[in-house]
């Protein structure tokens, strides 16, 4: 990199804060990514040769209504997509939220600088913003190599992905924040995330669920990321229903990053 180049470069990071503290998570993950990676694309692989095409051939030979003709790796693809979003969004965004948080955390560390709790949120955000789409580019490369998407759709469902990961990653943020006992985490991941991974859409249309059942499918993040990801991955979208997709993510997402600056301000000035 050249002088100059160095020189705007620091210019833009005083002039942008949060940029610090997407530095030091972008350094931190220097060390990790190669494992990263690896598991990004091992997972995709072996879920969808176990559950697409090994599974997917049992299914397709039953002539599934509910499937409405669509092949199951087809359907199943663009799920484990969304709920791979969810998870990383889960992880990336609870976690390390709890542990900075700590007395010996970096958060700490870094409010004692001129960063507000607002830039630490902000900077700390984009990393896990960039952590949900460097996974689902790479999970989406899987699927493009087993033919269920073309290049050209595989890019467009990289939206989804990315929202998907952000509806769930800002408002565990706000919470993780507040955590005093990581139990607590554990507990949601297992109680809230599973559940929302194995009922909403993912492996099954939420047609197949009770009657009572389906409408609280409908209303969960899990299942707007889901249906949005799938009809942007098999060309069927619609607008209206698109679009409320979207507003559902945008606005969960609106709502995390509005509760998580709030409770990063008390928890970093008390």
């Amino acid at each position: 990199m050249t002088t100059a180049a160095t020189a705007q470069l620091d210019t833009l990071v005083a002039r942008v804060p949060a940029l610090r503290e997407f530095g030091y998570w972008m350094r931190r993950y220097r060390r990790v990514w190669r494992g990263t990676v690896v598991m990004s694309v091992a997972n995709p692989l072996l879920f969808l040769a176990a559950m697409g095409a090994g599974l997917g051939k049992l299914v397709d030979a039953n002539h599934s209504g509910h499937l409405a003709g669509t092949p199951y790796l087809d359907f199943l693809a663009p799920g484990l997509l969304a709920a791979s979003a969810m998870q990383n969004g889960f992880i990336e965004g609870a976690f390390p939220v709890f542990q900075s948080s700590r007395s010996r955390g970096n958060y700490p560390a870094a409010a004692a600088t001129p960063m507000r709790p607002a830039d630490i949120l902000a900077g700390h955000l984009l990393f896990v913003a960039f952590r949900v789409l460097l996974s689902g580019v790479l999970f989406l490369a899987v699927v493009v190599a087993f033919g269920v998407v073309g290049p050209a759709r595989a890019a467009l469902a990289a939206g989804p992905v990315l929202l998907t990961g952000t509806a769930f990653a800002a408002p565990l943020m706000a919470w993780a924040v507040t955590v005093d006992r990581q139990s607590r985490l554990n507990g949601l991941y297992r109680f809230v995330v599973m559940p929302l991974y194995m009922f909403s859409g993912t492996f099954f249309p939420i047609g197949q669920l009770p009657h009572w059942l389906r409408a609280v499918a409908a209303c969960t993040p899990l299942y707007q990321g889901v249906a949005l990801t799938r009809a942007v991955a098999l060309g069927d979208a619609q607008p209206g229903a698109t679009a409320v997709h979207i507003g559902y993510l945008l606005a969960l997402t609106a709502a995390g990053v509005w509760a998580a600056r709030r409770a990063y301000v008390r928890r970093l000035n008390r």
